[in-house]
């Protein structure tokens, strides 16, 4: 009897992304044999988790963390294909696993979080035998981890929109107003400073081409520029954004009202800036139907 060594499941598991005990069993039953085993996984299993970690995941959970003392948060998406699976409590509990590991073990990125132990496995061996069980895609996509200068707060909308909040000074209250506010308002930066200056750049060519049909004078025109940009700040920057609950004062007005500031904040929303495959049904129908004629 061969011996089945970690490296030889490994191997398998590479170039079959079948769950690890599905490459033990195979690899036993083949007495050590690699390509006999592969042959074995693709009768059990059908290859589907290899076929499913080529298609999109843009569905999945916003989820949320945080340490004992609540000075340490975490916020992970974690993506799946379909809103049905992202209801699994299999792959809920992998979420959770990644946003606790996020405030306890700080990772870099997305692949050292990946491989960091959950009991006997790393996050992402975890990951891929759900893949293999579940048999659509799951991607930890990414996450941020927040160390608090004053009080987090966080508010989760529907599992798909998480937001938390460092509040300097004011109250729990405020603190979860201020997380409401930026799940509906979505503001990309707290202040000017913050926004990305190719996002600036962009809003900016979309005036100018604006401006220019308008047919007002050079000096006109630059204004309108000008304006439309300025415009825009104040409706992406979350200081410059009226309040949902008064829209009479802005939070910046808010906050100095209560006598604090907001130290930072993280906003996830699940599926932004993917783009989903576009599938024609009748197409892949008919192209079925043509194979299985052959």
């Amino acid at each position: 009897m061969a011996e089945i060594t970690a490296a030889l499941v490994k191997q398998l598991r590479d170039k079959t992304d079948a769950p690890m005990m599905e490459c033990k069993k195979a690899l036993t039953e083949a007495d050590g044999d690699l390509g006999k085993a592969e042959e074995i996984l693709r009768v059990r299993l059908g290859n589907k988790a290899t076929k499913a970690a080529s298609k999109t995941a843009a569905e999945g959970v916003v989820i949320i963390s945080l340490s004992a003392d609540g000075k340490v948060g975490a916020l992970v998406e974690i993506n799946s294909q379909t809103d049905f699976v992202a209801k699994n409590d299999d792959f809920l509990g992998l979420a959770k696993s990644a946003s606790d590991l996020v405030v306890a073990q700080n990772p870099a990125d997305v692949a050292a979080l990946g491989a960091l132990s959950v009991g006997t496995q790393t996050l992402d061996e975890r990951r891929l035998d759900l893949v293999g069980k579940i048999g659509e895609n799951m991607v930890i996509r990414r996450f941020n981890r927040v160390e608090a200068k004053g009080q987090l707060a966080y508010y989760i909308h529907g599992s798909r929109i998480g937001v938390l909040v460092d509040l300097v000074g004011g109250d729990e209250v405020l603190a979860k107003d201020i997380a409401m506010h930026i799940a509906a308002s979505k503001p990309v930066a707290l202040d000017v400073t913050g926004v990305d200056p190719e996002l600036v750049a962009k809003e900016r060519k979309i005036a100018t081409e604006k401006a220019a049909e308008s047919g007002k004078k050079p000096e006109f025109v630059e204004k309108m520029i000008e304006g439309s940009v300025q415009k825009f700040l104040k409706e992406v920057t979350l200081l410059s954004q009226p309040f949902v609950k008064d829209p009479s004062k802005t939070i910046e007005a808010l906050l100095k009202e209560k006598g604090a500031t907001v130290a930072s904040f993280v906003l996830l929303i699940v599926g932004e800036g993917i783009e989903v495959e576009q599938v024609d049904f009748a197409a892949e129908v008919a192209a079925q139907m043509a194979a299985a004629q052959k």
